[in-house]
């Protein structure tokens, strides 16, 4: 299979030369909350942890599986991200590379997800000051959001799909909270258009664009971790300060804005209409003189 949304957990792990799992569905580890409620469990618990090779390198790799739970986090599931990133301290691999899919806490495991979820950017910043590079990659059908969203812009390097999305918060939720009025989660163009990787890219929160194919992510992850590899890898006082400006700069700048192709035309874009249609080769060498952070 070639496309990278389509893909489940497992076949995206073809992205790497080999892969051995840490903790496989044959030792049956479930999550004992949703087994008190009689939910469903999956054998995984919705995340798959190893050892892997990507291009000569040893890399540690995590993939979340979107078709169980949305990819949500819960107590298993997080301690299988957090014990391979405290591996990865033990192991030091050239990098660890996240296969990003999930709409943020397991509603049905509330805090021990969000305990959870909280030891895992824990985790991701113990690595970064370790030295060693995380990338995270976000191209599934559910995208990032919720915690996840905070874990993924917590990696030195993010790749995404035109088809991926990442934001805190989900478009239903914003409606639920501030009403439809605030954000209309049926109208799915304006939910690609606002979470969607093109937006992303231009606003600078994720390094690279590719398209959906699983050698597409392939090449980006080895290309980020190189790049990675040859700069700062941790997390530093100057980093968070530029980024606080970048923030800054974004809110000066577009704050009064109610649509994305505002925001797009705003940053110099000839055509914002035409972004969604752009091919990535074409938005890329259109985007580049415009993005911020570039």
């Amino acid at each position: 299979m070639s496309s990278y949304m389509e893909a489940n957990a497992r076949e995206r792990l073809a992205l790497f030369d080999s892969f051995e799992e840490f903790i496989g569905p044959a030792q049956r580890v479930v999550s004992p909350h949703l087994a008190q409620l009689n939910a469903p469990v999956s054998f995984d618990d919705g995340v798959v942890v190893g050892r892997a090779t990507l291009g000569g390198l040893t890399v540690f790799a995590a993939a979340q599986e979107g078709g169980f739970m949305g990819g949500a986090v819960g107590e298993v599931h997080g301690a299988k991200l957090v014990g391979l990133l405290r591996r990865a301290l033990i192991d030091r691999p050239a990098g660890v590379v996240l296969l990003i899919e999930s709409g943020g806490v397991r509603l049905h495991e509330a805090n021990a997800g969000l305990i959870a979820l909280s030891e895992v950017m824990r985790a991701v910043l113990d690595v970064r000051a370790a030295g060693i590079p995380i990338v995270a990659l976000i191209g599934g059908s559910n995208g990032a959001f919720g915690g996840m969203g905070i874990v993924a812009r917590c990696a030195n390097a993010l790749v995404i799909s035109e088809e991926g999305r990442l934001a805190m918060s989900g478009p239903e939720v914003i409606e639920t909270a501030n009403g439809v009025e605030e954000f209309d989660s049926r109208d799915r163009a304006l939910v690609w258009r606002t979470a969607g990787g093109k937006h992303r890219y231009l606003l600078g929160d994720v390094q690279r664009i590719v398209e959906d194919s699983i050698p597409a992510f392939r090449q980006a992850a080895l290309d980020a971790i190189a790049e990675v590899r040859g700069g700062t890898v941790e997390l530093t006082l100057a980093g968070l300060e530029a980024e606080q400006d970048m923030l800054a700069q974004r809110i000066e700048r577009f704050g009064s804005l109610r649509d994305p192709s505002e925001i797009w035309a705003a940053l110099g874009i000839a055509s914002p209409y035409s972004v969604p249609m752009l091919d990535i080769e074409s938005f890329t060498a259109a985007a580049a003189p415009h993005r911020m952070g570039a």
